[in-house]
């Protein structure tokens, strides 16, 4: 089980437990900090995560900036394969396609769910992570392909 896991698990039934975790992913990850992220929920093969429209991710119009959205998916597609891959592995995004489908006026909560369990070292991996508003409506719809490799040794997550 990865660090992270463990962390999600420990903390989530606590009070501002799911608020505490998102804080302590954007301290190891800063950047993540700028959409100020909220997971709802982590397991092997599933990630939500949820963001707030705020002046700070908006454009001149007042919607959802585009990268701020972009931002969303790629935590919440790498937050979902890291605790998914067996410990032996390790993975790095290498591009990713994203179609943005729908003016994004609202609070977004973004989604991916994956099945790693036939995954090997050495080849690309396509994660679609999905963006919905709070009507439902699904505004943004990213994929990204993740290159998967063998962790070197003595370097395995815990």
């Amino acid at each position: 089980m990865s660090t992270a896991l463990k962390i999600f698990n420990r903390l989530e039934s606590k009070p501002f437990g799911k608020s505490l975790f998102s804080k302590i992913l954007c301290i190891k990850a800063p950047y993540f900090g700028t959409i100020k992220p909220r997971f709802m929920e982590l397991k092997p093969g599933r990630c939500a995560i949820s963001m707030k429209k705020r002046r700070a991710v908006t454009n001149h119009l007042g919607t959802v900036h585009a990268i701020a959205m972009a931002n969303l998916c790629e935590l919440t597609g790498g937050t979902c394969i890291e605790v998914t891959l067996p410990g032996n592995l390790r993975w790095i995004a290498k591009s990713m396609n994203i179609e943005y489908l729908k003016i994004a006026r609202t609070n977004l909560r973004s989604s991916c769910d994956i099945d790693a369990a036939q995954w090997k070292a050495g080849k690309d991996y396509p994660v679609t992570v999905h963006v919905l508003d709070k009507n439902d409506i699904e505004v943004v719809r990213a994929v990204i392909f993740m290159y998967v490799s063998e962790r070197k040794t003595g370097n395995v997550k815990g």
